[in-house]
C-alpha cells in the first residue's frame, strides 16, 4: 500500500538500505540512514547526523533539491493534525537562521505522528 499512500499524500516508510545506497555519495563516512519516508515524490530522511529533505522537481523528478539540516540546527517543530473539515495535517520545522519554518503537508495523522516522533528522537 506504499504507492497508494504516496499518491494520497501519506508518508510511507522507505527501504533503509535502498535509501542508504541512493545517498552514498552524499553521506559522511560514518553516517548511516536510520529512517526514511516518502511523501508523493519527496523524501524525509533521518540519518545518524542530520535530517535530509529531498524535493524532486520537474516532470520526471530527475532534478532534485537536497536540503541537509544538522539536528543541532532544529530549534523547534510543530504538528497540526487533521480535523473533520480540514483533511490536511501539517508539519513545520524551524531551523536556526531562517525566519520562516519549513513546511510539509500530509493527508493523515499517522504519518505526521511517525515523523514527529522521529524528529523528537533525533532533534531533542
Amino acid at each position: 500500500m506504499g504507492l497508494l499512500d504516496a499518491l494520497l499524500g501519506n508518508a510511507s516508510a522507505n527501504d533503509i538500505q535502498e535509501t542508504q545506497n541512493d545517498l552514498a555519495r552524499l553521506l559522511a563516512a560514518d553516517e548511516r540512514v536510520e529512517k526514511a519516508y516518502a511523501i508523493l515524490r519527496d523524501q524525509i530522511i533521518f540519518t545518524t547526523k542530520r535530517l535530509i529533505l529531498v524535493d524532486k522537481q520537474g516532470l520526471t523528478g530527475s532534478k532534485k533539491e537536497i536540503l541537509s539540516i544538522p539536528y543541532r540546527s532544529i530549534e523547534r517543530f510543530s504538528m497540526e493534525t487533521t480535523g473533520h473539515f480540514d483533511l490536511d495535517a501539517e508539519l513545520k520545522i524551524w531551523v536556526r537562521g531562517q525566519t520562516e519554518p519549513l513546511s510539509k503537508t500530509f493527508r493523515d495523522n499517522q504519518s505526521i505522528h511517525d515523523i514527529g516522533k522521529a524528529l523528537a528522537e533525533y532533534a531533542l
